[in-house]
């Protein structure tokens, strides 16, 4: 399954734990140029705070996105390319209205960064009962790359079931598990492994961290 030709890629960030990973990747793609389209869930909002200790409560800009309160935050390498080659676009938890709820509306893939059980279960069941759903299930029968991003351990067999139910439907499982033979000596390090990941998913490669036989470049 190829990406259409498009710069439009919707990211989503839902109430689960890793948080930086979705901010991380949303600052990669502006990087490269992407227009971003972005939803944030009611309790991706509480779990921000907790884990960056920002709110992106009364509006996201890329001011305020990148702005994290924890010290190892600091410790990120520079993104290939300009933030203001792209653009964030965000849009409303149940703004049926947008775009990306319709299927003639091009994109390039979508990504749930960080993914909560229960919207995986959401989507893996056809529900549409807000926007970050309703436009997971259009890129499902669109037959575009959905790539969900869960962050839940241990793993129950209900979850395990939504999973593969996921993967039959067309979309991509890649759970938030950074490799260690890059020797990581940050946790940047480790949430660029799985930024690393994702784009590769997206057809956008990106050189954020040593990849396997490989030297850093």
């Amino acid at each position: 399954m190829s990406p259409p030709s498009s710069d439009n890629i919707v990211v989503a960030f839902t109430g689960a734990s890793g948080s930086a990973y979705g901010v991380r990747l949303v600052e990669v793609l502006l990087g490269q140029g992407a227009t971003v389209h972005l939803v944030v869930s009611p309790a991706a909002n509480r779990v921000f705070e907790t884990e960056l200790d920002m709110s992106l409560a009364g509006g996201v800009t890329p001011q305020k996105l990148f702005s994290a309160r924890v010290p190892w935050w600091k410790e990120r390498v520079a993104v290939e390319g300009d933030l203001a080659r792209g653009e964030l676009k965000t849009h409303g938890y149940q703004d049926y209205n947008a775009g990306i709820a319709s299927g003639s509306f091009p994109t390039a893939g979508m990504v749930i960064c960080p993914c909560s059980m229960g919207t995986l279960a959401s989507v893996a069941h056809g529900m549409s009962t807000n926007l970050i759903q309703r436009a997971a299930d259009v890129h499902l029968k669109e037959r575009r790359r959905l790539i969900v991003v869960p962050r839940e351990t241990p793993l129950g067999l209900i979850q395990l079931e939504n999973m593969r139910r996921l993967t039959e439907a067309g979309g991509v499982v890649l759970p938030a598990m950074p490799g260690l033979y890059n020797q990581p000596l940050t946790i940047m390090d480790l949430i660029d492994f799985v930024v690393t990941r994702i784009c590769d998913q997206l057809g956008r490669p990106v050189k954020l961290t040593r990849r396997w036989s490989m030297e850093a470049e």
